[in-house]
């Protein structure tokens, strides 16, 4: 799929949902299926600099694509950070980097998180699109 089809299908599945509460039901939901990230990763190195909680976030390269890990020591940051994961993961550095995470504004997330989640929120995208400026220039050397 690619990433406009992904941010599709999550605002088709936050449209299911009457009010807030069900919705942070569901982000919470969804950080019980990231892909968590090995305990070898989980270093200052890998920390998203600006989150209120504590968020890791590893990236490796396979076949020209993207693959996140991630894990958060708050419940509600591990739903946002599988979100953006599920956007982001398996795409190409290229794609990531075109990509704007338009279902954030469509689903109405920023608007719904207290302002240091909302700074959060913005660290973990620059911090994939970061991996994948690494990734794209270690390429084409």
């Amino acid at each position: 799929m690619t990433t406009q089809e992904i941010q599709e299908a999550i605002v088709d599945e936050f449209s299911m949902f009457d009010d807030w509460m069900q919705r942070y039901e569901y982000i919470i939901e969804l950080g019980k299926s990231l892909p968590i990230i090995a305990d070898q990763y989980k270093t200052d190195a890998n920390i998203i600099k600006g989150c209120q909680s504590k968020v890791w976030v590893h990236a490796e390269e396979e076949g020209g694509k993207i693959w996140f890990t991630a894990d958060s020591d708050a419940i509600l940051t591990k739903g946002i950070i599988a979100l953006l994961i599920r956007v982001f993961s398996g795409q190409e550095p290229k794609v990531i980097l075109e990509t704007d995470t338009t279902f954030v504004d469509e689903i109405g997330l920023k608007e719904h998180l207290s302002p240091t989640r909302a700074n959060g929120l913005v660290s973990m995208i620059k911090q994939i699109k970061m991996y994948a400026l690494a990734f794209e220039s270690k390429n084409t050397n």
